[in-house]
């Protein structure tokens, strides 16, 4: 049974979450602030991690840093914050999905259950892809600097679970076009629709660790209109 922790102060919505998750198979913790959802996290560790930004003790951002230091846990940000810089704030510190309060809970559901899969075990086979000035193992989930790249390249980059999941299915698709709707359903499932600005902001992102210059990309390309492609 996969663990999820909720941590919001309103308690509420609190008891609403975890009846309505427990009724849909998953063993539910609950948290009314940061310490509190922190210390939890920490003692008996979630597969999720369902987040508000506006706790009382602490910014929800913060707490993403913090579990961020030691865990990969999947973090979905749950904030009554509609301001595109708030969202792009959570995901930066590394949450990996966002929904704005008021919320359907079938969508939450949905979104949940597209985190879970993702992080799921990966096939133990998979391609060393180079990037830039690194080597990316699909099969480990590691990017390590290249023999040869320049001393200035980080010796290893580290990727948040949706910049894997972004950056996977392009290198498992090589030269070939991603179309936009294609990689959010990949990335983000079926059940719902995420906001197509996402795909800007994680094709940012890896571009800044990945590619030597990133505002000229050579191989994480962007097809106007179209989607995405990696360039090997």
């Amino acid at each position: 049974m996969k663990r999820i922790l909720v941590v919001d102060d309103e308690s509420q919505l609190l008891l609403a979450l975890r009846i309505n998750l427990t009724s849909r198979g998953y063993d539910v913790a609950v948290a009314a602030d940061a310490a509190a959802g922190l210390s939890s996290a920490a003692r008996r560790p979630p597969d999720l991690v369902v987040l508000d930004l506006g706790l009382p003790d602490l910014d929800g951002v913060q707490v993403i840093a913090g579990l961020r230091g030691w865990s990969t846990v999947p973090i979905l940000v749950l904030s009554g914050r509609t301001e595109p810089w708030d969202k792009v704030e959570a995901l930066d510190a590394g949450a990996d999905d966002f929904v704005t309060k008021p919320f359907s809970m079938d969508e939450l559901a949905a979104r949940i259950r597209a985190l879970l899969r993702r992080s799921e075990p990966e096939d133990p086979a998979g391609p060393v892809v180079p990037v830039g000035h690194h080597l990316v193992d699909l099969a480990a989930h590691t990017v390590r600097r290249a023999p040869g790249a320049p001393e200035d390249a980080p010796e290893t980059v580290r990727l948040t679970r949706t910049e894997w999941a972004v950056l996977e299915t392009l290198l498992r698709h090589p030269g070939r076009l991603v179309s936009s709707k294609q990689l959010l359903a990949q990335v983000w499932g079926t059940e719902h629709e995420p906001e197509s600005s996402y795909l800007r902001f994680y094709l940012s992102r890896l571009r800044q660790k990945l590619e030597p210059e990133p505002s000229r990309p050579r191989q994480l390309l962007t097809e106007p209109g179209m989607g995405y492609r990696f360039q090997p």
